[in-house]
C-alpha cells in the first residue's frame, strides 16, 4: 500500500505475553463460552479486539499519579485536579465522578427522566436506551439516514437529523423531551462523527424549545480529529480548542472515562446547571459513593486527570485513527466489506454482506465473531440484531439495518503487526464464507443479552 501511516508516538516500556493456542483449544473454549465472544476468557484470546473501553495501557505519567493518590473519604485532591482539567478541557462548570459511563447514565436518566417521555438520540447505544427505558422514557432515533448504510461514503455519519428531531417536537411536544442525546462519536453507526456545524444546529433548535442537549462525550477527542480533518475552517486549531468548542454546544455530558479519558477505570457526569447538580451531588451517594469521589480511588481520578491531558496530543489521536485506517484498508483491498468510513475506535465488518447467505434471525454477526475467534484466536464483537435486543412492547427482535463485527482497537497496546494477523485471519474467513452456517440462541437475558447470551450451531 502506498499510503504512508504514522509510527507509534511512544516506546515499550512494559509487555505482557498473550496466549497463543491451537485451533482445536479454540474449539472447545468458544463451544464452552456458548459461542458468545464476551464469555471467553482473556487469556484464551491471542489479539483482543473485544472493546476499547478500559483496555488501554496507561503511560509512565500516568502510572507515576497513580502513586500520588489521596485516598481521603471527601476532598480528595486528586479530585480537585479532576475537576481542573475537566473544565479546562471540556468547559463544563460542575463534573459528578462515577465509577464508570454507565453509572453516569443511570444519573442522567434517574434525574431528567419522567415516564411517558421521549428521548431523541443519533442512533442508540446499548446501555444508555436500557437506562433511559428503565425509567420510562422511549428512545427516538434521529440520526442522518446515511449511517444506516454502512456503504454512503460521507464524512459526518454520526449527523444528528434536524427535520427528524423537529417533527417529534412537534409530535409530542418540547415538554415531554427531557434531553436531546447526541453521541460524539457514534459508536454502532462505525464510530462515526458528528461535524461542529451540526452540534452547532442543535444547540440552536434544542434552545429556542427549552430542551437541554448532553452529550455521550466517550470518544469525544476522536471527533474532534475528525472535525479537524473534514471541516475545513478548523484545519489550522489545536484539537484541544476544537473539544473545547464542541462542549460548549452541550448543557451537560456523561463520560466513560475508559475510552478517551485514558483509564481502565472510571467515568463521570458532567452540567452546567447548578440545581441538577446538587441533585446529582445527592444521588450520587446513593448509587456511587461522595460527589467528590463518586466510586473511583484517588489514584483513579489522579490518573483520569493526566488522560485527559494527553488525549488531546495530536500525535496521539492521528496514530489512533491511523492504526483504524490501516487495518481497514487491508480489508477493502482483500475485498471485505466494511462500513465506509473507517471510524475512529474500531472497523466493522459488515456481517450483513460478508455472510449474505444467513438470514438476519440467524445471527450472522454473532456467527461472524465465533468464527473470527476459531479461525485466528482473535476476539472481536457482535453489533447487530442480538445487541439491539428486543421491542419492549412487542417481545420480537429490533432487527437494525447494520449488523455488524466490530474489530475495537485498544489505545496503545497493539502494533501494526498485530493488525496484519488480524487482517490475515479475515481475509482467510472470508474466501471459506459459504461454508459458514449461522446459530440459534439457547440462553436470552432480560437487558443486555449481548453480554450473557449463549447459542449453539445450526446442523
Amino acid at each position: 500500500m502506498d499510503t504512508i501511516y504514522a509510527a507509534e508516538p511512544y516506546k515499550i516500556k512494559v509487555v505482557e505475553p498473550i496466549a497463543v493456542t491451537t485451533r482445536e483449544q479454540r474449539a472447545q473454549f468458544i463451544a464452552e463460552a456458548g459461542y458468545n465472544t464476551f464469555l471467553l476468557r482473556s487469556d484464551q484470546c491471542y489479539i483482543d479486539l473485544l472493546t476499547d473501553s478500559g483496555t488501554t495501557a496507561m503511560s509512565d505519567n500516568q502510572w507515576a499519579g497513580m502513586m500520588l493518590g489521596d485516598e481521603a473519604y471527601a476532598g480528595s485532591r486528586n479530585f480537585i485536579h479532576l475537576q481542573e482539567v475537566v473544565r479546562r478541557y471540556y468547559g463544563f462548570k460542575h463534573i459528578v465522578p462515577t465509577h464508570q459511563g454507565r453509572g453516569a447514565e443511570n444519573l442522567l436518566s434517574r434525574l431528567c427522566i419522567k415516564p411517558g417521555e421521549y428521548v431523541p438520540g443519533n442512533m442508540y447505544f446499548t446501555t444508555t436506551r436500557a437506562h433511559q427505558e428503565l425509567n420510562g422514557a422511549k428512545f427516538v432515533d434521529i440520526i442522518v439516514d446515511e449511517a444506516h448504510d454502512s456503504q454512503i461514503d460521507v464524512p459526518f455519519k454520526g449527523n444528528v437529523d434536524l427535520a427528524k428531531l423537529q417533527r417529534l417536537i412537534d409530535e409530542v411536544g418540547a415538554d415531554r423531551i427531557p434531553y436531546v442525546c447526541v453521541a460524539v462519536t457514534v459508536n454502532l453507526a462505525g464510530g462515526q462523527p458528528v461535524s461542529m456545524d451540526n452540534l452547532r444546529a442543535v444547540k440552536r433548535l434544542c434552545e429556542a424549545h427549552g430542551i437541554q442537549v448532553m452529550f455521550d462525550a466517550t470518544r469525544c477527542v476522536e471527533n474532534a480529529y475528525f472535525i479537524k480533518e473534514r471541516e475545513p475552517e478548523y484545519a489550522g486549531r489545536t484539537i484541544a480548542e476544537i473539544l473545547k468548542e464542541m462542549m460548549s454546544y452541550a448543557d451537560g455530558c456523561t463520560m466513560s472515562g475508559k475510552k478517551d479519558c485514558l483509564v481502565n477505570i472510571g467515568g463521570f457526569l458532567c452540567m452546567n446547571d447548578d440545581h441538577l447538580y446538587q441533585r446529582a451531588s445527592e444521588l450520587v451517594v446513593l448509587f456511587e459513593g461522595m460527589p467528590s469521589y463518586g466510586g473511583l480511588a484517588g489514584r483513579d481520578m489522579e490518573a483520569m486527570a493526566r488522560g485527559i491531558e494527553e488525549s488531546v496530543d495530536y500525535h496521539y489521536i492521528h496514530h489512533r485513527i491511523g492504526q483504524c485506517r490501516y487495518l481497514a484498508d487491508q480489508l477493502v483491498a482483500a475485498g471485505i466489506p466494511i462500513v465506509r468510513p473507517v471510524g475512529g475506535h474500531a472497523v466493522f465488518l459488515d456481517a450483513r454482506a460478508f455472510l449474505d447467505h444467513l438470514p438476519q434471525d440467524e445471527f450472522p454477526a454473532q456467527t461472524l465473531a465465533a468464527q473470527l475467534y476459531l479461525e485466528s484466536g482473535v476476539r472481536s464483537m457482535e453489533r447487530g440484531i442480538v445487541s439491539a435486543g428486543r421491542n419492549q412492547e412487542t417481545g420480537d427482535h429490533h432487527r437494525p439495518k447494520l449488523e455488524l463485527v466490530r474489530l475495537t482497537i485498544p489505545r496503545r497496546v497493539y502494533t501494526y503487526a498485530h493488525l496484519d494477523i488480524v487482517a490475515r485471519a479475515c481475509e482467510a474467513l472470508y474466501r471459506r464464507r459459504r461454508d459458514i452456517k449461522g446459530m440459534r440462541m439457547v440462553y436470552e437475558p432480560k437487558l443486555l443479552r449481548f453480554f450473557t447470551s449463549r447459542f449453539e450451531p445450526l446442523g
